[in-house]
């Protein structure tokens, strides 16, 4: 880093900004014990306001040195020029919360760095050097065979372990090797606790980000909406966001779960090792850490719900404002409609010059047949007026004279005490009845049988297969 990379960076980055304050004691000391120490994530403001004054009480007990209200120092420490609080107002809750932000916790681990240490490990992070090594070049290698001899190695190995434990040869730990692995682990997993912190941090930043450029947005909604979506594909198709999910799908596996607490509980009830409090229960902050930051990537997706619900209801507030103004401008003029149209006294003129004229053409001669054909044979005329007409009317009249208002029949009923006189087309015509009062219905599953009198010869009986037919008579009949 260059001379001005690093004045920017102290100038601006809060956790140099913390080791430069007047009262950084205070803040390291009260916010690291209660929350780095005590394994705390977001408090409400009045709990911490309370462990706050309980913690200026003891240091003013004989010297006033910080006179400020607890909220006050609250307040100041959370501001954007300070940035060692994280101020919220968490869904559903209308109390303000708190929460270190990643820098405090960068500023009070190198902090306790410089505290000297009287035991220093290095052989396990050697093993942890060397393991991370193999597995970046066997995870890398392609060729079958290389894959092939490595894992047989490894395979005697374990059957060298089992036949030794077999006979009785069981190595274990000393008490330096326990220490120093243990050391590495608590280290270890109080960094991936605060990796995981700044993870969500960088998440809010986007979340954030997308939150102004809603509301700074003056373009169209499709391109806002293609932007928005590309950053919540980053987000997850980023490095950190394929490491980040694939150790939360790790978290939420059950068989996973149990396996970190038993081991841990284990690790904690060996009399070598000094247990870390905060290390016990390790894995279940880490569930908590990983779900904050889980949440955070979905505020982007609420966002763009809550971008989409707005746009709809701005744009019917736009239509309904339209409607409206039209309204309004009707009624203002209602009185006094203006007139529609343009009155002109000569809308053109009509010009037409000499040459413009066609000449005169003689029309074209048509021949024209004037010789008439022979007449066609005289045609029997008595054919025209001996068409068979029904008179519906009369029919409906027939079926009224029958039938009561509200009731039905069989058409063979009614045939019955009104012969048919007209033959097949009377028929057809009683089931081609439409009357707002008459009405016919017909029955495929059963059959009525009609005998009637043939018009030409009355001597000659017919006989018609139909569905059954019924007739209804109503009483809306207007008379």
């Amino acid at each position: 880093m260059d001379y001005v990379a690093l004045t920017a960076l102290r100038e601006q980055h809060p956790a140099w900004r913390l080791l430069r304050a007047g009262n950084a004691t205070l803040i390291l000391s009260f916010l690291g014990d209660f929350f780095v120490e005590g394994n705390r994530g977001a408090c409400s403001g009045s709990t911490l306001a309370d462990a706050l004054d309980d913690h200026l009480y003891a240091l003013n007990a004989e010297e006033v040195k910080y006179p400020k209200s607890p909220r006050a120092y609250l307040e100041d420490w959370a501001a954007n020029d300070a940035g060692y609080l994280r101020r919220f107002y968490p869904p559903g809750d209308d109390e303000v919360h708190y929460e270190v932000t990643p820098a405090f916790e960068k500023a009070y681990a190198w902090v306790d760095s410089l505290r000297g240490r009287s035991f220093v490990g290095t052989e396990s992070r050697l093993h942890t050097v060397v393991e991370l090594l193999r597995q970046i070049v066997h995870g890398t290698e392609a060729e079958p065979e290389v894959r092939l001899a490595d894992l047989r190695r490894r395979r005697d190995e374990l059957d060298a372990e089992i036949a030794a434990v077999e006979a009785g040869n069981v190595e274990l730990l000393d008490g330096t090797g326990i220490r120093d692995r243990y050391q590495q682990l608590s280290t270890t997993a109080r960094e991936l606790l605060s990796d995981f912190r700044e993870v969500e941090e960088n998440f809010r930043m986007l979340d954030r980000a997308a939150r102004e450029k809603i509301a700074a947005w003056d373009g169209s909604k499709g391109e806002l909406l293609a932007e928005l979506v590309g950053s919540r594909s980053e987000i997850t198709g980023s490095d950190q966001g394929r490491s980040f999910q694939a150790f939360f799908d790790f978290l939420l596996s059950e068989q996973r779960q149990t396996e970190l607490a038993e081991l841990l509980a284990k690790v904690t009830a060996l009399d070598s090792v000094d247990a870390d409090d905060r290390i016990k229960s390790i894995h279940h902050d880490w569930s908590e850490a990983a779900d904050r930051a889980q949440r955070t990537v979905r505020q982007i997706s609420e966002q763009l719900r809550r971008f989409l619900d707005d746009q709809v209801w701005l744009e019917n507030r736009r239509v309904l404002d339209l409607v409206r103004a039209v309204e309004a401008a009707a009624l203002e003029v209602r009185a006094n409609p203006p007139s529609f149209g343009l009155e002109v006294d000569e809308p053109g003129i009509d010009i037409a010059l000499p040459f413009e004229r066609p000449l005169y053409q003689a029309p074209v001669e048509v021949a024209v047949e004037s010789r008439i054909a022979e007449g066609t044979p005289d045609v029997d005329a008595d054919l025209l007026f001996t068409q068979t007409y029904v008179d519906q009317v009369r029919l409906a009249e027939t079926i009224r004279a029958v039938l009561p208002e509200n009731s039905s029949a069989l058409l063979s009923d009614v045939v019955a005490l009104h012969p048919i006189e007209q033959g097949a087309a009377e028929i057809v015509g009683y089931l081609a009845l439409s009357d707002e009062e008459v009405s016919v219905e017909m029955d495929d599953t059963d059959e009525t049988v009609l005998d009637y009198a043939d018009p030409s010869d009355p001597a000659v009986i017919k006989r018609a297969r139909l569905p059954r037919v019924t007739v209804r008579r109503s009483g809306r009949h207007v008379l």
